[in-house]
């Protein structure tokens, strides 16, 4: 799951983004509302957390233009503003969930789980499966033919990509932005290395499906026929 927070509080975008890679998201961060719209226009993301307050282009605004452009991803407002004509502006605009600062980090995860419960298209569904294998994304769960297998927070990350992608040659580039961040090397061989472990511990289960090399390409997985 990749989240993009926007939000001009160094502290507060720290603590944010420490504390959601630690619960295995991948997190870019924005420090004002003109970088937000950037990240948010030319990346793919599961969930926007928006602070209200931004320079350059407040948070209501940036969700505002983020609906005109037609995109439906979550957004999450976090704001000082408690009255309830400013929850209604912002519920107006288009956000999907408002919290209000000061907030429990785990308040902040369930509302989380919660937006990303309500799929809108098929690349937005929260269990993923092929053939026997199953990976339930708010569980933060895999099993194979009904097995749990372990994964690390990046082969988490990485099988869903490929599993949101199932058949679809992946690029390194792709891969890189989506499982990792905007500052990876996608030139560096640790896309590679993630690979190998996760046919590792797939093979090891016998399911009913493979994780291609293309060359010169990327990465595909594929149901065996």
């Amino acid at each position: 799951m990749r989240v993009l927070i926007v939000e001009d509080e160094k502290k507060m975008a720290s603590f944010l983004e420490r504390g959601l890679k630690e619960e295995g998201y991948v997190v870019d961060v924005a420090y004002d509302g003109e970088q937000g719209w950037e990240y948010a226009v030319t990346n793919e993301y599961d969930v926007l957390i928006l602070d209200w307050m931004l320079p350059k282009m407040s948070g209501v605004d940036l969700c505002k233009r983020i609906r005109e452009d037609g995109k439906s991803t979550p957004v999450l407002i976090l704001t000082a503003k408690d009255a309830i004509e400013d929850k209604i502006q912002g519920l107006d605009v288009g956000a999907d969930d408002y919290l209000t600062k000061p907030f429990s980090f785990d308040e902040l995860l369930a509302r989380l789980r919660a937006l990303l419960r309500r799929p809108r298209t098929l690349k937005d569904k929260t269990v993923l499966e092929c053939g026997g294998l199953v990976m339930d994304l708010i569980k933060r769960k895999v099993t194979i033919f009904g097995e749990e297998i372990t994964l690390s927070q990046k082969e988490f990350s990485l099988l869903e990509h490929l599993l949101r992608h199932q058949g679809e040659v992946m690029s390194r580039t792709a891969i890189a932005e989506r499982v990792w961040d905007l500052h990876f090397d996608p030139a560096s061989n640790t896309i590679d290395v993630f690979i190998n472990f996760l046919r590792k511990k797939i093979s090891e289960k016998n399911p009913d499906f493979r994780i291609e090399t293309v060359r010169g390409s990327g990465y595909r997985l594929v149901k065996n026929s």
